[in-house]
C-alpha cells in the first residue's frame, strides 16, 4: 500500500507562477505611484529577466531595478515597492482548488504527507503558515535542509528517512519533470506529474502517472492500492 506522498510546493500545492506575477505587478505599481518615472511594462519585464538570471527567490530585485531605472538607490521607492508587493502576494497566495480537502482525505486514509521544495526554508514555511498548511505535513524538506536542489537524491532521501518509509512505498507529486520526476524516479519512488501546474508546456515528463487536477491524486492512490507491497 501507499504509505506516504511527498509534494512539491510551488506550482503543485499553490499556483506560484500566478502569485509571483500578481505580486510583482503590485510592486511595480507601488514604485510608480511613489514617484519613480519609468515604463511599467519595461520594469515588470526586467524584474522577470533578473529572476531568470538569479533565481526566483532572489530577494533584492527591487533594489536592482531602482538603481537601473532611476540611477541611484531610493528608500522611498523601495519601501513602496516592498509593501505593495507583500500586499499583493498575501492576497494572491491561495492553494489550487481542492487541495485542502484532498490532503485531509489522504490523512484520514493513514497516509503520511511531506513536502520537498527547492525554496529556501524561510520562504517555504512562510507560505505554508499563511495557507494554514503547516500542521498537515509530517515532514517539510527545503533547500536550506540539504543545500542541494532537486533532482539531487538528498532532499528526497532526507524526507523518506524522516517519514520512516521506503522509496517504493512513496509517491512524489510535482510539476517539474527534470527535477521532481527525474529525482524521485532515480531513487525508486512512484512519480506523478502535476500537469495543472506545468508552466513549460512539457511534452514528455517521464512520470508514472499524470494528474489534471490536484484531487486526482486520490484516484492514483486507489489504482496503486493493490500494487504496492
Amino acid at each position: 500500500m501507499v504509505k506516504s506522498i511527498i509534494f512539491d510546493l510551488d506550482n503543485t500545492l499553490v499556483d506560484f507562477s500566478r502569485l509571483k506575477k500578481l505580486a510583482i505587478r503590485g510592486g511595480v505599481k507601488g514604485l510608480l505611484e511613489a514617484g519613480m518615472e519609468a515604463d511599467e511594462e519595461a520594469v515588470y519585464n526586467r524584474i522577470f529577466e533578473i529572476y531568470e538570471e538569479k533565481g526566483w527567490e532572489y530577494q533584492t530585485v527591487f533594489d536592482d531595478v531602482i538603481e537601473e531605472f532611476y540611477g541611484i538607490q531610493n528608500h522611498k521607492f523601495l519601501a513602496a515597492a516592498i509593501i505593495a508587493y507583500k500586499r499583493s502576494r498575501e492576497s494572491s497566495l491561495v492553494p489550487y482548488p481542492g487541495v485542502y480537502a484532498t490532503l485531509i482525505s489522504l490523512i484520514k486514509r493513514g497516509i503520511k504527507l511531506g513536502v520537498v521544495s527547492d525554496a529556501p526554508g524561510r520562504e517555504a514555511w512562510l507560505r505554508l503558515y499563511q495557507l494554514n498548511f503547516h500542521h498537515l505535513f509530517d515532514v517539510v524538506v527545503t533547500h536550506s535542509d540539504t543545500g542541494e536542489f532537486k533532482p539531487s537524491p538528498k532532499p528526497f532521501r532526507l524526507a523518506l528517512e524522516k517519514l520512516g518509509v521506503e522509496a517504493e512505498e512513496s509517491i512524489m507529486v510535482g510539476d517539474w519533470a527534470e527535477r521532481d520526476m527525474t529525482g524521485a524516479k532515480n531513487i525508486g519512488m512512484i512519480t506523478v506529474f502535476a500537469r495543472y501546474g506545468d508552466i513549460f508546456d512539457t511534452k514528455v515528463h517521464g512520470g508514472d502517472f499524470e494528474i489534471a487536477r490536484f484531487r486526482d491524486i486520490l484516484d492514483v492512490v486507489d489504482q496503486l492500492s493493490g500494487d504496492i507491497k
